[in-house]
Protein backbone atom coordinates (compact mmCIF):
# COMPACT_ATOMS: atom_id res chain seq x y z
CA UNK A 1 0.00 0.00 0.00
CA UNK A 2 1.14 3.53 -0.71
CA UNK A 3 0.08 7.05 0.17
CA UNK A 4 -0.73 7.58 -3.50
CA UNK A 5 -3.30 4.77 -3.30
CA UNK A 6 -4.75 6.39 -0.18
CA UNK A 7 -5.06 9.68 -2.06
CA UNK A 8 -6.76 7.93 -4.99
CA UNK A 9 -9.30 6.24 -2.67
CA UNK A 10 -10.04 9.52 -0.90
CA UNK A 11 -10.58 11.26 -4.23
CA UNK A 12 -12.96 8.54 -5.44
CA UNK A 13 -14.96 8.87 -2.20
CA UNK A 14 -15.12 12.65 -2.63
CA UNK A 15 -16.04 12.64 -6.33
CA UNK A 16 -18.24 9.55 -6.45
CA UNK A 17 -16.54 8.12 -9.51
CA UNK A 18 -13.14 6.97 -10.69
CA UNK A 19 -13.35 9.13 -13.81
CA UNK A 20 -14.02 12.35 -11.88
CA UNK A 21 -11.33 11.47 -9.32
CA UNK A 22 -8.80 10.85 -12.09
CA UNK A 23 -9.60 14.23 -13.64
CA UNK A 24 -9.24 15.91 -10.25
CA UNK A 25 -5.79 14.42 -9.67
CA UNK A 26 -4.71 14.67 -13.32
CA UNK A 27 -4.01 10.96 -13.77
CA UNK A 28 -5.23 8.44 -16.30
CA UNK A 29 -8.52 6.78 -15.42
CA UNK A 30 -7.32 3.21 -16.15
CA UNK A 31 -4.30 3.74 -13.91
CA UNK A 32 -6.49 4.91 -11.03
CA UNK A 33 -8.90 2.00 -11.47
CA UNK A 34 -5.98 -0.41 -11.38
CA UNK A 35 -4.58 1.16 -8.21
CA UNK A 36 -7.96 1.01 -6.44
CA UNK A 37 -8.37 -2.67 -7.37
CA UNK A 38 -4.83 -3.41 -6.19
CA UNK A 39 -5.54 -1.67 -2.89
CA UNK A 40 -8.72 -3.70 -2.37
CA UNK A 41 -6.90 -6.95 -3.18
CA UNK A 42 -4.14 -6.16 -0.72
CA UNK A 43 -6.62 -5.24 2.00
CA UNK A 44 -8.92 -8.16 1.20
CA UNK A 45 -12.03 -5.96 1.34
CA UNK A 46 -14.34 -4.01 -0.94
CA UNK A 47 -13.92 -0.30 -0.38
CA UNK A 48 -16.63 1.00 -2.72
CA UNK A 49 -20.11 -0.11 -3.73
CA UNK A 50 -21.59 0.84 -7.10
CA UNK A 51 -24.98 2.61 -6.85
CA UNK A 52 -27.19 4.43 -9.37
CA UNK A 53 -25.69 7.72 -8.20
CA UNK A 54 -22.07 6.57 -8.33
CA UNK A 55 -19.49 4.87 -6.14
CA UNK A 56 -20.03 5.11 -2.38
CA UNK A 57 -17.76 3.75 0.37
CA UNK A 58 -18.83 0.56 2.07
CA UNK A 59 -18.94 0.37 5.87
CA UNK A 60 -15.41 -1.05 5.85
CA UNK A 61 -14.45 1.53 3.26
CA UNK A 62 -15.58 4.42 5.44
CA UNK A 63 -13.54 3.13 8.35
CA UNK A 64 -10.48 2.73 6.12
CA UNK A 65 -10.89 6.18 4.58
CA UNK A 66 -10.97 7.88 7.97
CA UNK A 67 -7.57 6.45 8.82
CA UNK A 68 -6.28 7.05 5.28
CA UNK A 69 -7.11 10.74 5.68
CA UNK A 70 -5.09 10.85 8.90
CA UNK A 71 -2.12 9.21 7.14
CA UNK A 72 -2.28 11.59 4.17
CA UNK A 73 -2.50 14.63 6.46
CA UNK A 74 0.50 13.39 8.43
CA UNK A 75 2.51 12.96 5.25
CA UNK A 76 1.66 16.47 4.11
CA UNK A 77 2.71 17.88 7.48
CA UNK A 78 5.99 15.96 7.31
CA UNK A 79 6.69 17.47 3.90
CA UNK A 80 5.88 20.94 5.17
CA UNK A 81 8.16 20.52 8.17
CA UNK A 82 11.03 19.39 5.96
CA UNK A 83 10.68 22.57 3.91
CA UNK A 84 10.29 24.88 6.87
CA UNK A 85 13.70 26.48 6.70
CA UNK A 86 12.63 29.35 4.46
CA UNK A 87 9.66 31.30 3.18
CA UNK A 88 8.81 28.55 0.68
CA UNK A 89 6.97 26.55 3.36
CA UNK A 90 4.44 24.36 1.56
CA UNK A 91 1.77 21.88 2.53
CA UNK A 92 -1.70 22.00 4.03
CA UNK A 93 -2.66 23.51 7.37
CA UNK A 94 -6.04 22.40 8.75
CA UNK A 95 -7.59 24.88 11.18
CA UNK A 96 -10.91 24.48 12.98
CA UNK A 97 -12.74 27.16 14.93
CA UNK A 98 -15.50 26.36 17.37
CA UNK A 99 -18.55 28.21 16.12
CA UNK A 100 -18.72 31.75 17.48
CA UNK A 101 -15.14 32.09 18.69
CA UNK A 102 -12.33 33.98 16.98
CA UNK A 103 -14.61 35.39 14.30
CA UNK A 104 -12.68 38.66 14.15
CA UNK A 105 -9.23 37.47 15.21
CA UNK A 106 -8.77 34.33 13.11
CA UNK A 107 -9.13 35.92 9.63
CA UNK A 108 -6.62 38.62 10.53
CA UNK A 109 -4.10 36.10 11.85
CA UNK A 110 -4.54 33.84 8.81
CA UNK A 111 -4.01 36.77 6.44
CA UNK A 112 -0.72 37.55 8.18
CA UNK A 113 0.25 33.86 8.01
CA UNK A 114 -0.40 33.76 4.25
CA UNK A 115 1.76 36.83 3.75
CA UNK A 116 4.57 35.09 5.60
CA UNK A 117 4.11 31.74 3.83
CA UNK A 118 2.40 32.45 0.47
CA UNK A 119 2.71 28.85 -0.76
CA UNK A 120 0.98 27.40 2.30
CA UNK A 121 -2.50 25.94 1.67
CA UNK A 122 -4.84 26.66 4.58
CA UNK A 123 -8.14 24.85 5.09
CA UNK A 124 -10.49 26.38 7.67
CA UNK A 125 -13.87 25.15 8.84
CA UNK A 126 -16.21 25.85 11.75
CA UNK A 127 -17.44 23.09 14.06
CA UNK A 128 -20.55 23.81 16.16
CA UNK A 129 -20.34 20.62 18.22
CA UNK A 130 -17.82 20.91 21.06
CA UNK A 131 -17.61 17.13 21.60
CA UNK A 132 -16.93 16.48 17.91
CA UNK A 133 -14.20 19.11 17.90
CA UNK A 134 -12.53 17.47 20.88
CA UNK A 135 -12.69 14.09 19.13
CA UNK A 136 -11.07 15.48 15.98
CA UNK A 137 -8.31 17.04 18.08
CA UNK A 138 -7.58 13.73 19.81
CA UNK A 139 -7.36 11.91 16.48
CA UNK A 140 -4.79 14.36 15.14
CA UNK A 141 -6.93 15.38 12.16
CA UNK A 142 -6.69 19.09 13.03
CA UNK A 143 -3.46 21.08 13.12
CA UNK A 144 -4.85 23.93 15.23
CA UNK A 145 -8.21 24.23 16.93
CA UNK A 146 -9.61 27.50 18.27
CA UNK A 147 -12.21 26.84 20.94
CA UNK A 148 -13.82 27.85 24.20
CA UNK A 149 -12.05 26.70 27.34
CA UNK A 150 -13.88 24.07 29.36
CA UNK A 151 -13.18 21.60 32.18
CA UNK A 152 -12.08 19.01 29.60
CA UNK A 153 -9.54 21.27 27.87
CA UNK A 154 -6.09 19.65 27.53
CA UNK A 155 -3.31 20.72 29.87
CA UNK A 156 -1.13 21.87 26.97
CA UNK A 157 -3.77 24.25 25.56
CA UNK A 158 -2.70 27.84 24.94
CA UNK A 159 -4.97 30.47 26.45
CA UNK A 160 -5.41 33.45 24.11
CA UNK A 161 -7.80 35.69 26.01
CA UNK A 162 -11.52 36.26 26.49
CA UNK A 163 -14.49 36.58 24.16
CA UNK A 164 -16.92 39.08 25.70
CA UNK A 165 -20.61 38.42 25.13
CA UNK A 166 -23.15 41.14 24.38
CA UNK A 167 -26.93 41.19 24.32
CA UNK A 168 -28.79 41.84 21.07
CA UNK A 169 -32.17 43.56 21.38
CA UNK A 170 -34.99 44.21 18.95
CA UNK A 171 -35.57 47.62 17.42
CA UNK A 172 -37.51 49.78 19.89
CA UNK A 173 -36.70 47.54 22.88
CA UNK A 174 -36.99 49.39 26.22
CA UNK A 175 -33.42 48.45 27.25
CA UNK A 176 -31.85 50.23 24.27
CA UNK A 177 -32.09 53.38 26.38
CA UNK A 178 -29.39 51.92 28.68
CA UNK A 179 -25.63 52.04 28.04
CA UNK A 180 -25.19 48.67 29.76
CA UNK A 181 -27.86 46.08 30.44
CA UNK A 182 -28.14 44.38 33.82
CA UNK A 183 -28.63 40.64 33.52
CA UNK A 184 -31.52 40.88 35.94
CA UNK A 185 -33.32 43.26 33.58
CA UNK A 186 -33.58 40.45 31.02
CA UNK A 187 -35.80 38.34 33.27
CA UNK A 188 -38.98 37.35 31.50
CA UNK A 189 -37.59 37.98 28.02
CA UNK A 190 -38.04 35.32 25.29
CA UNK A 191 -34.65 33.92 24.23
CA UNK A 192 -33.04 32.88 20.98
CA UNK A 193 -30.55 30.15 21.89
CA UNK A 194 -28.08 27.83 20.15
CA UNK A 195 -27.68 24.10 19.61
CA UNK A 196 -27.64 22.34 22.97
CA UNK A 197 -24.24 20.70 22.40
CA UNK A 198 -22.50 23.98 21.51
CA UNK A 199 -20.17 26.09 23.64
CA UNK A 200 -22.32 29.12 22.83
CA UNK A 201 -25.36 27.59 24.47
CA UNK A 202 -23.27 26.50 27.44
CA UNK A 203 -22.56 30.19 28.12
CA UNK A 204 -26.28 30.99 28.00
CA UNK A 205 -27.09 28.05 30.29
CA UNK A 206 -24.65 29.41 32.86
CA UNK A 207 -26.25 32.87 32.72
CA UNK A 208 -29.95 32.02 32.62
CA UNK A 209 -31.92 30.79 35.62
CA UNK A 210 -33.65 27.97 33.77
CA UNK A 211 -37.20 29.27 33.64
CA UNK A 212 -36.84 31.46 30.57
CA UNK A 213 -38.88 30.90 27.44
CA UNK A 214 -36.81 29.65 24.49
CA UNK A 215 -38.53 30.73 21.28
CA UNK A 216 -35.90 29.41 18.85
CA UNK A 217 -32.64 27.50 18.64
CA UNK A 218 -30.26 28.35 15.82
CA UNK A 219 -26.90 27.10 14.56
CA UNK A 220 -25.35 30.40 13.47
CA UNK A 221 -24.62 33.57 15.43
CA UNK A 222 -25.59 35.76 12.46
CA UNK A 223 -29.04 34.13 12.43
CA UNK A 224 -29.47 34.76 16.15
CA UNK A 225 -28.54 38.43 15.70
CA UNK A 226 -30.93 38.94 12.77
CA UNK A 227 -33.84 37.26 14.52
CA UNK A 228 -33.24 39.22 17.72
CA UNK A 229 -33.11 42.44 15.68
CA UNK A 230 -36.50 41.54 14.17
CA UNK A 231 -37.99 41.27 17.65
CA UNK A 232 -38.35 37.49 17.99
CA UNK A 233 -36.44 37.49 21.28
CA UNK A 234 -33.14 38.51 22.85
CA UNK A 235 -29.84 36.68 22.51
CA UNK A 236 -26.24 36.71 23.75
CA UNK A 237 -23.39 36.40 21.25
CA UNK A 238 -19.65 37.05 21.28
CA UNK A 239 -19.10 40.71 20.45
CA UNK A 240 -16.81 39.83 17.54
CA UNK A 241 -19.59 37.90 15.77
CA UNK A 242 -22.06 40.80 15.45
CA UNK A 243 -22.46 41.57 11.72
CA UNK A 244 -21.98 45.06 10.32
CA UNK A 245 -25.10 47.18 10.66
CA UNK A 246 -26.42 45.74 13.92
CA UNK A 247 -24.23 47.60 16.41
CA UNK A 248 -27.02 50.02 17.40
CA UNK A 249 -29.02 47.07 18.77
CA UNK A 250 -26.18 45.70 20.89
CA UNK A 251 -25.45 46.47 24.54
CA UNK A 252 -22.71 45.36 26.92
CA UNK A 253 -23.72 43.41 30.00
CA UNK A 254 -23.31 44.04 33.69
CA UNK A 255 -21.82 42.00 35.17
CA UNK A 256 -19.64 41.20 32.17
CA UNK A 257 -20.21 37.79 30.58
CA UNK A 258 -17.12 36.35 28.92
CA UNK A 259 -15.62 33.03 27.87
CA UNK A 260 -11.90 32.14 27.83
CA UNK A 261 -10.62 31.12 24.39
CA UNK A 262 -7.81 28.61 23.85
CA UNK A 263 -5.81 27.22 20.95
CA UNK A 264 -5.05 23.50 20.84
CA UNK A 265 -2.19 22.36 18.63
CA UNK A 266 -1.65 18.84 17.39
CA UNK A 267 1.20 16.87 18.86
CA UNK A 268 4.59 17.58 17.27
CA UNK A 269 3.25 20.84 15.84
CA UNK A 270 5.16 22.18 12.85
CA UNK A 271 6.27 25.71 11.97
CA UNK A 272 2.98 26.74 10.37
CA UNK A 273 0.92 25.89 13.46
CA UNK A 274 3.46 27.57 15.72
CA UNK A 275 3.47 30.71 13.58
CA UNK A 276 -0.34 30.88 13.56
CA UNK A 277 -0.46 30.48 17.33
CA UNK A 278 1.97 33.38 17.67
CA UNK A 279 -0.14 35.56 15.38
CA UNK A 280 -3.35 34.70 17.24
CA UNK A 281 -1.67 35.69 20.48
CA UNK A 282 -0.98 39.13 19.00
CA UNK A 283 -4.66 39.73 18.27
CA UNK A 284 -6.91 41.66 20.67
CA UNK A 285 -9.21 39.37 22.65
CA UNK A 286 -10.57 41.87 25.16
CA UNK A 287 -13.47 44.31 25.08
CA UNK A 288 -16.77 44.43 23.30
CA UNK A 289 -16.04 46.55 20.23
CA UNK A 290 -19.00 46.05 17.89
CA UNK A 291 -19.28 47.17 14.23
CA UNK A 292 -21.97 49.80 13.81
Amino acid sequence: MSLRQYEYALAVAEQGSVTAAAELLHVAQPSMSQQIRALERELGVTLFARTPTGLVPTVVGRAFLREAQVAVNAARRATATARAGAEDLEGELVVTAELGFGTRQLPSALAALRRRFPLLEVTVFEEPNAAELDRLCRRGVIDLALKAECHQSPDDAHRLGEEEFVVVLGAGHRLLAEDRVQLGDLAGEPWIRFDRDSALDAVLSAVLTGGELTVARVSQTATAVRWAADGLGVTLVPASTVPQGYGHLVRSLSPVVSQPVIAVLRRDAGPAETALLELLGQESWQGAAVPV
